[in-house]
């Protein structure tokens, strides 16, 4: 078996796709370790998963820089190569990534949507808001997508994706339950694609390597 990978995950939130991520790590299913979580909110219950698990924990904004994106993405690029990232995982990870960054991990970022892109998706939607516009429009099927990042936001090469059904009964909560239990099935399966070295990207395509 190659050596395992080093996956830093970026998160905002109360960390489930990271617990996801680490879980898989710890029972084998992926052949890396989480070796580093930065997130962007100081209240995000995600810092607390990765005190469980002493996994690294560094708190990281734009904010703190004046807003300067520049000098924001220079330190974030620091920090992945001290911990010696090889790849990036985005688990709810509200801030688009720059371009600085993009560049240094070119295929080696991942995003994790919850609907199938490309509906539902770009600048703006994230969260219980794609699960409300799912409902609103009257879809009958949404989902996951676990994709590459690039420049903007969820235009990324598609890795995997799989769907769930709307019933006419649902809300935005419902939809986000049922998507969420695929979220956790397909982010793990994409991270563990990249760690067997079993992605190729051709175009806007990506191979997934038997």
């Amino acid at each position: 078996m190659s050596e395992k990978k080093r996956i830093a995950v970026l998160a905002s939130g109360g960390g489930t796709n990271f617990q996801s991520v680490v879980d898989a790590c710890a029972s084998g299913y992926i052949n890396g370790e989480v070796c580093l979580l930065i997130y962007n909110r100081r209240e995000a219950f995600v810092k607390e998963r990765a005190s469980k698990h002493n996994i690294p924990a560094i708190y990281l904004n734009k904010y703190m820089f004046g807003g300067d994106l520049d000098k924001h993405d220079e330190k974030m690029l620091e920090i992945l190569r001290e911990y010696k990232a090889d790849l990036i995982v985005l688990a709810g990870y509200l801030s688009k990534i720059g371009k600085r960054v993009v560049d240094a991990y070119e295929n080696a970022i991942m995003n994790l949507h919850p609907s199938l892109i490309p509906s539902f998706c770009g600048e703006g939607m994230y969260g219980m808001s794609v699960h409300k516009a799912v409902v609103d429009y009257g879809a009958k099927l949404t989902g996951a997508t676990v994709h590459f990042v690039d420049y903007n936001f969820d235009t990324g090469a598609i890795i995997l994706q799989k769907a769930v059904e709307v019933d006419f009964s649902d809300d935005a909560e419902s939809v986000a339950r049922k998507v969420s239990v695929i979220e956790h099935k397909i982010l793990p399966e994409a991270v563990k694609l990249f760690c067997e070295n079993r992605l190729k990207v051709v175009g806007r395509k990506v191979q997934i390597i038997e």
